[in-house]
């Protein structure tokens, strides 16, 4: 499944100065869903008039209706309208209660308001993927040091138990047993015995 473009806001915007200075750009629309999304859109938020400008324009250097954005004329929704009208100054609207578009003067849409679309930033609201497996690593890493550090330990113990000389000790060790007492003398002709 392609990655969808990030999300887009509708202004509908008083004047195409207002458009510049809000950082937006003119509206295109290329297929049936979009121009329901944006009908959708104006008929809960808009409480202007009922026509708003859209981001087209009759471009008579060769007789045809061409977006601002200079994007493909992919789709139309176009009411009945008479052709043979004069097209020069002549832009396109959006009829907010039909969804239809329909040819109007385009210095009344100052007047009418003109609609806009700016992009606004998306935040996940997940960890990505690379956040998930530096946490899994960090906690995997945590886990075999506490078994490690619990073995170290047990081994400790365990020689620390047994007399014998281990990495771990710090005082040497006698090889002698507590019942073994090493008794210097001069020589004697009676040897000595512990009962």
């Amino acid at each position: 499944m392609p990655l969808a473009a990030p999300p887009a806001l509708l202004l509908p915007l008083l004047g195409l100065a207002a458009a510049a200075v809000a950082g937006a750009d003119m509206i295109s629309i290329h297929n049936e869903e979009e121009n329901a999304f944006i009908l959708d859109t104006l008929k809960k938020q808009w409480k202007g008039s009922d026509d708003i400008l859209l981001g087209m324009f009759y471009d008579t250097d060769d007789a045809s209706f061409k977006w601002f954005d200079n994007s493909n004329m992919t789709f139309d929704k176009w009411t009945d309208q008479d052709d043979g009208e004069d097209l020069i100054d002549t832009c396109a609207f959006l009829h907010i209660k039909t969804g239809e578009w329909k040819k109007g003067n385009c210095e009344v849409s100052f007047v009418e308001g003109t609609l806009c679309k700016t992009a606004i930033p998306y935040k996940r609201k997940y960890l990505s993927d690379n956040h998930i497996l530096i946490s899994a690593l960090v906690i995997a890493s945590i886990v075999i040091l506490t078994i490690l550090g619990a073995i170290i330990w047990f081994l400790y113990k365990k020689h620390s138990d047994s007399r014998f000389t281990t990495v771990f000790s710090t005082a040497p060790q006698s090889p002698y047993n507590e019942d073994c007492v090493l008794v210097v003398g001069e020589e004697n002709e009676y040897p000595v015995q512990f009962e």
